[in-house]
């Protein structure tokens, strides 16, 4: 089935969402605390407010699911899933680390994403079938296959800290060419354009993880969960590019 559509109107929606989104973040705009102790602020409100009415709009049937509370039940087995603006302590901090992040779930299967990044005027986007892009040139992940000349990304230390691998953790770092950590995110997409090698992240929603997983796999890439399966809503996951698949299976089911 022919998803082209759906990324063009995702593209857009995503764009223009941006937009809304930089004209708080140029201004400076201060955060609540949620019951999660994750931060929310009136542009991330604002911004999901925006996608949901255009979906509605471009898609009515469509079920959707947002991280600020957003939830429409699906008519026809589709459902957007959307994160207004992921990495919302960099957006309150001034970062330019954040990004509005839009996937389309079909039956079970995330089959277009977009991951747009107004502060880094850096857009990926990727349909199933029709590979990865990144303002509109084609991605793909890297060829590296050894641990010593990898890029490692590693996202919220002290969870991994107290998981299972936790006391392994330095030790195994310490085996890699260099690690990077810019937030879930950037560090994903790096992986995605075979600028680093693999990412670590053990603590996600799905909001978080639904359009980094079509980008990652259309760029050639591997995603799984800590526990080998390969769902958005596993609550962690790796990605990697395939000469890495082996290694960090290893090390996360151990």
């Amino acid at each position: 089935m022919d998803f082209s559509r759906e990324l063009e109107t995702a593209l857009a929606i995503a764009v223009r969402a941006g937009e809304i989104a930089l004209r708080y973040w140029e201004k400076g705009v201060s955060a609540e605390t949620k019951e999660d102790e994750s931060p929310v602020t009136i542009a991330d409100r604002e911004c999901e407010r925006f996608i949901a009415e255009q979906f509605e709009s471009a898609f009515p049937c469509d079920g959707m699911l947002g991280e600020e509370g957003l939830s429409k039940v699906s008519g026809n087995g589709r459902r957007w899933i959307i994160d207004p603006i992921d990495g919302t302590r960099d957006f309150v901090r001034a970062n330019r680390m954040w990004a509005n992040l839009l996937a389309l779930e079909a039956d079970g299967e995330v089959v277009a994403g977009v991951c747009h990044f107004p502060a880094l005027q850096e857009t990926y986007s990727a349909v199933i079938g029709g590979g990865a892009y990144c303002n509109g040139h084609r991605i793909h992940v890297s060829s590296i296959a050894e641990v010593k000349q990898s890029v490692l990304c590693i996202n919220d230390f002290g969870s991994l800290s107290r998981s299972r691998f936790g006391p392994r953790l330095l030790d195994w770092m310490a085996e890699f060419w260099a690690i990077r950590n810019m937030g879930g995110g950037p560090d994903a997409m790096l992986v995605a354009s075979g600028r680093a090698d693999a990412w670590l992240e053990p603590h996600a929603k799905p909001w978080d993880l639904a359009p980094i997983k079509i980008v990652t796999e259309e760029a050639g890439g591997c995603f799984f969960n800590l526990d080998g399966g390969a769902s958005i809503y596993g609550g962690d996951c790796v990605t990697c590019a395939p000469g890495l698949e082996a290694e960090m299976r290893r090390f996360v089911s151990t």
